[in-house]
């Protein structure tokens, strides 16, 4: 499949203008994520239909907490990324090279999946997650279309490295995301990643300008991202320029690819934590089962109204409209 975002130049070379890398390829070469190739100077989508997982999963998973709770949601992921996170947690998937997997793995068409997506009573529509969908564009771009028309939801699970045109096209399909905040320093962004803060900022504020569910993911690696004033700051931009009623994930670390540092401490997970509630009003602990930080409250009057264990959901006090059965403050936009 022949790319959407690209520029032909001299010497057969193409610049693949779909996230902020911009990378310049020379002829049977491939940019950064390693699965868009320059075929005699046609920028080829290599994933295109190659898919590494697809299951369902409870919505709470990905994770979206105010997006259809209790739900599932059908999540497919295919190969390739545009950062080079250190500590990637899906690095078999992610970072690996183009030859590496078309031998391994299916290929679906989006029809294929439609018809997958039908088969669950429970299943509300489709996630993009797993490896980056941006790498996966024009796969999306067809099955989140078809998807879409025939009255599904589309999820995007990503890391917001994307260019704003682009984004803006899936904006048309997709009605949630969840986007992965790193870190809120642009040395950890550059040497931890190779990409920079800034673009993935000018994401979320595009997401919430097109009026698309957002939730945030931000990991947190002992002595990297877990300094409290930086991580204040992010707190403090997200209320400003997204809103209060962002929702944030703070998400444990564990060791993994290429970071051997300790887990996070439970400590320092607690002590984000209640800085987070200082700013915002929605705000939960993952990747570790603690007494708090799981269960949804009403940001008014403090009733329990989702309680949570694990990926097990109870709605407690919500209405069928999303609001809080004890004072009717609105709370969730999509509910039932």
């Amino acid at each position: 499949m022949e790319s959407h975002y690209y520029i032909k130049l001299p010497d057969n070379k193409t610049q693949c203008i779909l996230c902020p890398h911009m990378c310049i390829i020379s002829d049977s070469n491939s940019g950064i994520c390693k699965v868009r190739t320059n075929q005699n100077g046609i920028l080829i989508s290599d994933n295109y239909g190659v898919i590494s997982s697809i299951g369902f999963d409870p919505i709470e998973k990905k994770p979206l907490y105010h997006f259809y709770p209790g739900k599932e949601i059908l999540s497919v992921g295919s190969f390739g990324c545009n950062l080079k996170c250190q500590f990637c947690q899906n690095c078999n998937i992610s970072q690996v090279s183009v030859d590496t997997y078309s031998k391994e793995h299916n290929n679906y068409s989006s029809e294929q999946i439609l018809k997958l997506a039908l088969s669950r009573k429970n299943n509300i529509g489709l996630a993009f997650t797993y490896n980056e969908p941006t790498v996966f564009f024009e796969f999306i771009l067809e099955t989140a279309r078809l998807i879409k028309s025939n009255g599904f939801k589309n999820i995007m699970v990503t890391n917001g490295y994307i260019n704003l045109a682009p984004l803006n096209e899936l904006h048309s399909y997709i009605d949630a995301y969840n986007v992965d905040l790193k870190a809120f320093n642009n040395k950890f962004f550059k040497k931890i990643t190779k990409s920079t803060l800034e673009p993935v900022k000018e994401t979320l504020k595009s997401i919430v300008k097109a009026n698309k569910h957002l939730e945030i993911t931000n990991l947190v690696i002992p002595t990297l991202n877990d300094n409290p004033l930086e991580f204040e700051h992010m707190c403090t931009w997200i209320a400003n320029e997204l809103g209060n009623n962002t929702v944030l994930h703070i998400s444990r670390y564990f060791p993994t690819y290429k970071i051997t540092i300790e887990s996070t401490p439970v400590e320092k997970m607690l002590e984000l934590y209640e800085i987070a509630k200082k700013h915002l009003q929605y705000v939960y602990i993952g990747n570790i089962l603690l007494s708090e930080g799981n269960d949804t409250y009403c940001n008014s009057c403090k009733e329990l109204l989702i309680k949570r264990i694990g990926y097990s959901t109870q709605i407690i006090s919500l209405d069928e409209k999303g609001n809080c059965t004890n004072c009717n403050q609105k709370i969730l936009n999509y509910f039932n």
